[in-house]
Parts: structure tokens; C-alpha cells; sequence
């Protein structure tokens, strides 16, 4: 059955035991996002939070949406039911499922006539932000988040082009909010193509949307690719739209909270600092953000607001945008005549690695002579385009699994020569939030990256070392006969 909205996810993670039910009342004020910071680091289900201490009742909060779970074959059963895969899928296996719809036609929204967001509207001298439950997630943070989770949806003004996106926003006052808008991201590219003009930007921001929703707007899509097409092919159905009130846009009818207005890129105020995905809370002061206006707020009876508290991993930012990054680059290499088998950011690392392995046969397949030119071209491929963000890829072959972190630190350790064939590219564009960027990297947005060369000497062809494990340095019927005999030895 396909989970069109929230509260159908929220029943599906429920029937899967992964649920918390907090009707205790709970406080906005670092209280409520210090729950959501244990429950991803513990693997916790997800705390659905029905009272607050210092807010009145008519909304829920819903925290860690897409944490990883503890439970054993089930680490990444939120992200997995999002996009409606078996719950037991693992993160390279969903990675690889979105990399293959990449190849499928766009299934353009349906527009719908109506919404269950539009129960409840405010427009005008009615609207008031500080309505909704909106939390102080970090100690340390600027101020409250209200979108840690939603869709931002942005168009250009020739309507060519229709962005959805995800990204911080912090509310200033009753009618206004300001966030990041990075004029290398889409949504400030979109932004300027408005502020050229002389205008605001309409946007509507879609809160407590269907589950699929946040995951391809955390995709580094091309730029001009509608994100709302490629998750119809990658969901194999229209997803469902609705017209705004008070600006010319649709915006996913699964709304439970809908923000309307117009983003100002020449008017600023303060904004941040906020905790955020590589486990740190920054400890510069405030920087300028451009506002939001808002001109409408709709909502659902009860309606339900999702939270990630992002930090150490992992989050959403780990198990969501992670993911999304690791398929678009797994499409990318092999469009490019790479045969990756695997492209996979570990979540451990906080997004600052990227893992691609590769099948002994490689030179054969690419044409390529030697790893260091083929780590050279792995590098070109990935840092030329949107989803090359990681500033450190490593490259190995495909007996390893990335997913493993025992695996992974070994190999690493065993196979990178501390010396020779790393390929070094000094001047990339990166994200400014990259927890180790000196200040004048993270002003111009740029700074070095590496591909970490873990295959072979060039001199062994083909050959791989023999790994003294169980799994790789015994007989296939040993492995079997001891599997097979285990509790007859005597162990559990």
C-alpha cells in the first residue's frame, strides 16, 4: 500500500514497533530536542510527542523521522519504509534502488482540488508563526527551527523550473523567518533569478509531508530537473500537489502545516548558529540570513510536526541526504563508464566520506591502466556536479562492504599506502558547514578534497590478497559445515 501522507507512515512505523508515544508533557526548551538526540543515537523508535509544558495543545511533534532503529536487520527500516521498500533493506540496497529509477521517465504531480491542510487557515494580520510548537532543538543554537524536515518549494519566474529542496529555517518573529540560502544551492539560485528582476521569491513550505517527500528533496538533482518528477518515477506514481492561497504555487497536498509567502534576498537578519550534520554546534556568532514574509499558515486538526535534532550521527541528515547523495553519485560513476558496484556514505562519518568499490576486473571494463588515473577520473566525475559535496572519498574493492565499519577501518588501514596514489584536487566548491573549514574556506565555499587510492598495487593485475576471516580464508563447505554445526559445539 502506498503511504500518501504522515499518519499513514506513522501507523506503518507504529505496526513495525517503531514508535514512542510520549504523552508526558514535554518542554520545547532543549527538553524536547534532547529526546530526539538520544533516541538517534540509541536507535530509539521515533517519539511522537502529543503535550508540551510551555505551548498549548492542537499540534504533535514527531521526532527522529528517519533515524536509524537499534533492532537487529532493521537500521535503516524508516528510511526503507519511506520509500516503500522491504523493511529490511539495507542502505546500499536502498541507495541502489533509487540509482536505477534515475534512468526511468518523470512522472509529473497530479494537482488535486483540496487538502486536509486547508482545515484550518490564517492569512494576512492572522497569521502568527509563534502558533505552531516550534522547539530550541541545541544548546547553543540562535534560535527555534521550525523546518528541520519540510519541503521548500521555489520556482523560477518563468516557471520553467519547480525546485523542491530542504533546508534549515529559523523563525524571527510572528510573521517572519530567515535560513540558509546558498547561491550555489538551487533554492538561491531560483532566489536570484527573482531578486535580478527586482522581486521576492513566493515560496510555500510544506511541513509533515508524505514520507518520500524529504528524501528527493535532499537529492543533488541537476540543476533544472523537477525534484516532484523524479519521485514519481522513483515512486511509480504521481505525487499529489495543491494549489497555494496566496501564492502561484503547489505544493505537496500531504501537508499537515502549510507556510506560505515570499522570501526577500535583500533584506537580512541574524540567523544561526544551529547544530547541524557534522556533530557540531558551531560557536561563531549569527550570520546574516535573507527573510521569509509569510502570508499564509494552514494546518491539519491535530497536525503533526516533524523534528530532527542533526548532530552526531546518525540523523536524518545521515540516513536521508546521505543516501540520496550516495545513489545519484552510484549513477553518476557508472554513467560514465565506471562499474562501481557500490557508492555508499558510511554514516559514521558525518558525510565527510564517500566509499566507492569496485570489481577486480576494472581496467578491463574502463580501459583505465592504473588506479591512480582511475582514482584521478573517479574524482573528476564526483566533484564536477551537485552531489560531489564529500570532501574524501576512498576507493576499494567490492570484498569489502562499505556498510560494515569494522570492515571499513580495516581496509582502510591495510590498503591505503600512506605515500603514494592519493589524487589531490586543491581547489573544489564544498559546503560551508563542513565541521574543519578555516574561515576564509568557508566564506568562499571552496577548499581541497581526495580520493583515497585502497586497491592494489598496479603490479598484482587482478590479484587480491586472500583475507584471513572466516567468511573469505576457509572452503565454502568448512564455512557451511561450521554454520551448520554451531550449536553442536556447544555455542548458543
Amino acid at each position: 500500500m502506498p503511504l500518501l501522507d504522515l499518519r499513514q507512515y506513522i501507523e506503518a512505523l507504529r505496526n513495525l514497533g517503531e514508535i514512542q508515544e510520549v504523552a508526558a508533557p514535554v518542554s520545547l526548551d532543549l527538553e524536547l530536542g534532547a529526546i530526539i538526540r538520544h533516541c538517534s543515537e540509541t536507535g530509539s523508535p521515533a517519539p511522537l510527542f502529543s503535550a508540551f509544558a510551555d505551548h498549548p495543545s492542537g499540534f504533535r511533534i514527531l521526532g527522529a523521522p528517519a533515524a536509524t532503529s537499534a533492532r537487529r536487520g532493521l537500521a535503516m527500516v524508516r528510511a526503507a519504509t519511506s520509500l516503500e521498500l522491504p523493511p529490511t533493506s539495507s542502505g546500499i540496497e536502498i541507495a541502489e534502488a533509487i540509482a536505477a529509477s534515475l534512468d526511468l521517465p518523470a512522472i509529473n504531480p497530479q494537482i488535486v482540488d483540496s487538502a486536509p491542510c486547508f482545515e484550518n487557515i490564517s492569512t494576512g494580520d492572522d497569521v502568527d508563526l509563534n502558533r505552531l510548537p516550534v522547539p530550541l532543538l541545541h544548546d547553543g543554537d540562535g534560535g527555534r527551527y521550525l523546518n528541520t524536515f519540510g519541503c521548500i518549494v521555489a520556482r523560477t519566474p518563468d516557471g520553467s523550473w519547480t525546485n523542491w529542496s530542504i533546508a534549515r529555517i529559523m523563525v524571527v518573529d510572528g510573521k517572519r523567518m530567515t535560513g540558509l540560502v546558498s547561491p550555489q544551492q538551487h533554492i538561491g539560485m531560483v532566489a536570484k533569478a527573482w531578486a535580478d528582476m527586482g522581486k521576492p521569491m513566493p515560496f510555500a513550505l510544506a511541513l509533515g509531508v508524505e514520507p518520500s517527500i524529504p528524501f528527493i528533496c535532499a537529492m543533488p538533482l541537476p540543476a533544472k530537473v523537477d525534484e516532484s518528477g523524479r519521485l514519481g518515477a522513483l515512486m511509480r506514481r504521481p505525487i499529489r500537489t495543491v494549489r497555494c492561497r496566496t501564492v502561484g504555487l503547489e505544493a505537496p497536498a500531504s501537508a499537515e502545516i502549510l507556510i506560505e509567502g515570499y522570501l526577500h534576498l535583500d533584506e537580512k537578519t541574524k540567523e544561526g548558529p544551529m547544530g547541524e550534520y557534522p556533530g557540531y554546534i558551531p560557536t561563531e556568532p549569527a550570520r546574516d540570513g535573507p527573510v521569509y514574509h509569510v502570508s499564509a499558515i494552514s494546518h491539519r486538526h491535530d497536525a503533526i510536526l516533524p523534528v530532527v535534532a542533526a548532530g552526531e550521527p546518525a540523523e536524518e541528515n545521515h540516513t536521508v541526504w546521505g543516501t540520496m547523495i550516495s545513489a545519484q553519485i552510484l549513477h553518476d560513476l557508472r554513467a560514465a563508464g565506471i562499474p562501481a558496484t557500490t557508492a555508499w556514505i558510511p554514516q559514521q562519518s558525518a558525510m565527510h566520506w564517500l566509499v566507492v568499490t569496485l570489481p577486480r576486473d576494472w581496467r578491463r571494463r574502463t580501459g583505465i591502466d592504473a588506479a591512480q588515473a582511475l582514482c584521478q577520473r573517479i574524482g573528476e566525475v564526483m566533484f564536477s556536479t551537485k552531489a560531489g559535496v564529500v570532501p574524501k572519498v576512498i576507493v576499494l574493492n567490492d570484498d569489502i562492504n562499505p556498510d560494515d565499519l569494522k570492515e571499513l577501518v580495516w581496509a582502510f588501514a591495510t590498503r591505503c599506502h600512506p605515500l603514494l596514489g592519493h589524487a589531490v584536487f586543491r581547489d573544489e566548491p564544498e559546503d560551508p558547514l563542513v565541521a574543519y573549514l578555516r574561515t576564509n574556506e568557508k566564506t568562499a565555499a571552496r577548499t581541497g578534497k581526495v580520493v583515497y587510492n585502497c586497491l592494489p598495487p598496479d603490479e598484482w593485475g587482478e590479484a587480491l590478497p586472500v583475507r584471513a576471516s572466516f567468511r573469505h580464508g576457509y572452503p565454502a563447505e568448512i564455512v557451511d559445515r561450521v554454520k551448520r554445526r554451531w550449536s553442536e559445539y556447544g555455542f548458543r
